[in-house]
């Protein structure tokens, strides 16, 4: 069986990643529209090798041909048209964090909650809503999962380095702009970012919250324990550092129960998306320049944390436009069909 498939934010850097996502991974796609704002109808975004798609404008669109809306246009317009898109039949995967943490939307990442998706499925007049996490939570809790089930987390810790792509491609631009004109001794003025981001490192993300927290923070306290356990305890420090794809996690976890490092690093050898390589030695480890254009979430430096008991330390990284973002989404998608959910 094919499927209609509306790309929605189809101009942006997820909508193009998740357009090249379907076609790599073969969905099983008989149309794809191309949807985004009206500033952006009749430019035209490749699918695949050699199709062209023509954009179109969300604010005339009919989704009542559509079985699977993917979308990523920001939080606002999801929230106008996610809804219009779910009442006319379509189930809408979105990737804004808008509908996170709304009881009726399951949050999922296939590899660690995809039964979710059952329970979902199961709910009578359920919304046709389901919320891709956010990009550092889901790299992150494709690491916990096993360590969760092995040893019981109570705690994390979590220190994030996030590349610029995860702000969007005027931030992007923007790192590029500011490293060239340090170079050639031109004056850098942040437009897009709070501070200069070239050569620098910005503890913020997203807006402060009244606690002193920002909400890129609170997101993934939040999420993690949706998606994995709402026990577990877990504050984040989220940092914008001038790469431009991929975002990196360090974590400090403390468990319930003893865990070897021995014994984490095979549970998460055994992780369905999750690869170790972790050598105590120079390049013994996976850094964020060579996770970008990868689907797995990698993880290095596992050892023992021995300020507290029952803790380890680890480092994680993946491409945030991939796994965090776009293939997360199609992976929501396949798993639907492999459930006959759809």
């Amino acid at each position: 069986m094919a499927y209609t498939v509306a790309v929605v934010g189809a101009s942006g850097n997820v909508g193009r990643e998740i357009l090249s996502i379907l076609s790599e991974r073969q969905f099983p796609v008989d149309r794809v529209h191309a949807v985004a704002s009206s500033r952006s109808v009749g430019q035209e975004v490749s699918f695949g090798e050699d199709k062209i798609l023509k954009i179109e404008d969300l604010a005339h669109f009919d989704f009542s041909s559509v079985d699977v809306a993917l979308f990523s246009p920001g939080g606002a317009v999801s929230a106008k048209y996610a809804p219009i898109a779910a009442a006319a039949g379509a189930i809408v995967i979105d990737n804004t964090s808008h509908f996170r943490m709304d009881p009726d939307c399951p949050l999922v990442v296939p590899e660690v909650n995809a039964d979710a998706l059952l329970d979902w499925a199961k709910k009578d007049g359920r919304k046709n809503i389901i919320a891709n996490p956010n990009c550092s939570t889901i790299q992150l809790v494709v690491a916990l999962k096993p360590l969760h089930e092995a040893a019981g987390i109570r705690r994390v810790v979590a220190s994030t380095y996030q590349s610029v792509s995860g702000a969007g491609k005027d931030a992007m631009d923007e790192l590029f702009r500011q490293t060239r004109g340090v170079y050639v001794n031109e004056p850098v003025q942040p437009e897009h970012l709070t501070k200069e981001i070239a050569f620098n490192a910005i503890p913020h993300i997203d807006k402060f919250m009244d606690d002193g927290t920002t909400k890129e923070e609170w997101k993934m306290a939040v999420e993690t324990k949706k998606i994995l356990d709402p026990s577990i305890r877990l504050t984040a420090t989220c940092v914008r550092v001038p790469v431009f794809i991929s975002h990196a996690v360090a974590a400090n976890v403390e468990f319930e129960r003893p865990l070897s490092v021995e014994q984490a690093r095979q549970v998460l050898s055994d992780q369905e998306g999750c690869v170790v390589v972790d050598y105590r030695q120079d390049e013994g480890y996976v850094t964020p320049k060579e996770a970008a254009g990868e689907d797995m979430v990698y993880v290095s430096r596992i050892r023992e944390d021995i300020t507290a008991e029952n803790a380890l330390a680890f480092w994680c990284v993946a491409d945030n436009l991939r796994k965090g973002a776009a293939l997360n989404a199609v992976q929501i998608a396949e798993k639907l069909i492999e459930l006959e959910i759809i």
